[in-house]
């Protein structure tokens, strides 16, 4: 169900344009990266002030980066996916000579030496990077809000929140600032703001795109096991080529998985559909949603059926056991550093965790969360030779108003229900995308698909499919 239009694609402004046809643009010489990246940093001009998606914009790197595109294609020179098209990289991953500040005032000057595995990657891929995207303090809320850069707003509406922690990323997409952004997801924040905002957003299988983390530190399992880097962007095919740019080795990954492929199935087009796992009903804008998700697939020849998947429950709970034990030792420092906001949101993550784990889970408790989440992942699998997709909400409602995560344990709790299907995803490692499906009471709704590992290009198939039917959403003027 939608009350908005479609955004037609086709404009003479090109911050309007398509990641793809800006860079088939530039390399047929049908128009200059400087004309493209101009018309961001005057859309980012127009914009950015009122949404605060952007926390660090450099014009004049930017042009000098965008009249080296240009001269390159010139010259002849092999060109990457996104050569000369305007993107962005999230405050909390480094990028040579900028800050990486993770929303926290004391890290201001936190400036980075080199560039990380996602910054480097687009770099290589000939993107040209304009600015630093917001998130909170931490990277740790639903609300990308923090003492050090101020609030982002939602494009859609403001006392909404444009998710997190990729909220500066989605924003800056749906804005018309940058038509494809760089983000990561530990718990959601890729899939999360890509929904809040009306964009699609990717969280790759873990081990597909090279992430360098924050090396020289030695980060905890979850870290690893759940964590992400991935594109968001305004329509599918971009976030393939957001995807395609993000790609390659990089020593700094542990767990990057070299040339991993997808297994072969006769089943690529059955889809399960998973309305609920018994945690919360989703609300009549998000079942809808779903519905019509469903019907485009069954038009494009998937197979659509109604099932119960009730291990994504358990998943979802084992998320607030093996990342938040994990963020147990360094609580003190966020609380110091994060800001009172954090702090009482955190407050409340660690009640809700408390009511599955208890106040001091023990070793024994992390160690067997381990081995389930072993035996979860497993079972996943074997479902997923039946269903090799899963239809499933991002969240149980529509994006959240700013700031509910403040309002104290009873409700920290009953948005931990409202979000199970973003926190079931990463305690399990597969992929997953998030597309629009329309606006419904001026917000936009979307759905969750899940894959099967490695199989992103099955994702990217089915999103499309939805999308087709749909239509795209954005950019959009602030409201």
């Amino acid at each position: 169900m939608s009350d908005a239009r479609p955004t037609a694609p086709s404009s003479d402004e090109l911050w309007r344009w398509s990641a793809a046809r800006l860079a088939e643009g530039i390399a047929a010489g049908d128009i200059s990266s400087r004309e493209a990246v101009t018309s961001c940093l005057e859309r980012i001009d127009a914009v950015n002030p009122t949404v605060n998606a952007l926390v660090d914009v450099y014009a004049d790197e930017a042009l000098e980066a965008a009249d080296l595109a240009d001269r390159m294609v010139l010259h002849g020179r092999s060109l990457g996916p996104l050569h000369g098209v305007p993107s962005s990289v999230k405050v909390n991953t480094d990028e040579a000579g900028r800050a990486t500040t993770g929303g926290v005032a004391a890290h201001a000057g936190m400036i980075a030496a080199q560039d990380s595995a996602s910054a480097a990657a687009l770099r290589r891929a000939g993107a040209v990077l304009v600015g630093r995207s917001n998130v909170p303090a931490f990277s740790m809320r639903w609300m990308s809000d923090n003492e050090l850069h101020g609030r982002t707003l939602n494009p859609w509406d403001a006392g909404r929140t444009p998710g997190g922690s990729s909220g500066g990323a989605a924003a800056a997409v749906a804005g018309g600032m940058v038509p494809v952004a760089h983000g990561n997801d530990i718990g959601g924040s890729i899939r999360y703001p890509a929904y809040a905002c009306g964009i699609t957003g990717l969280r790759p299988t873990v081990g597909r795109l090279a992430s360098s983390g924050m090396e020289g530190m030695d980060v905890p399992m979850s870290a690893h096991l759940f964590a992400v880097e991935g594109p968001l962007a305004r329509s599918v095919a971009d976030l393939r080529l957001g995807y395609e740019a993000l790609r390659g080795h990089d020593p700094r990954d542990a767990f990057y998985a070299h040339g991993a492929a997808a297994p072969v199935s006769s089943r690529a087009r059955s889809v399960a559909l998973v309305r609920t796992v018994g945690v919360v009903d989703p609300t009549p804008a998000v079942d809808a949603a779903l519905d019509q998700a469903a019907a485009a697939l069954r038009d494009a020849g998937y197979e659509v059926e109604e099932v119960d998947l009730p291990l994504l429950a358990e998943a979802y709970r084992l998320w607030y056991l093996l990342a938040i034990e994990d963020l147990r030792a360094i609580r003190p420092m966020m609380d110091a550093l994060g800001g009172k906001s954090l702090q009482i949101a955190m407050e409340g993550v660690y009640a809700t965790a408390a009511d599955w784990w208890g106040p001091a889970p023990t070793l024994q408790d992390y160690i067997a969360g381990w081995a389930r989440r072993n035996s979860l992942v497993v079972q996943l699998a074997r479902f997923m030779e039946r269903y090799p997709l899963v239809l499933l909400p991002v969240s149980a409602e529509q994006a959240l108003e700013q700031d509910a995560d403040l309002a104290g344990a009873d409700e920290a709790r009953r948005l931990a229900a409202v979000q199970w299907p973003l926190m079931a995803v990463p305690a399990l490692g597969f992929p997953a995308i998030s597309v629009p499906t329309g606006v419904a009471g001026g917000l936009p709704t979307g759905v969750q698909l899940l894959g099967r590992r490695f199989d992103e290009a099955g994702l990217f198939d089915a999103a499309a499919a939805v999308e087709t039917r749909a239509g795209r959403f954005t950019p959009i003027d602030p409201r």
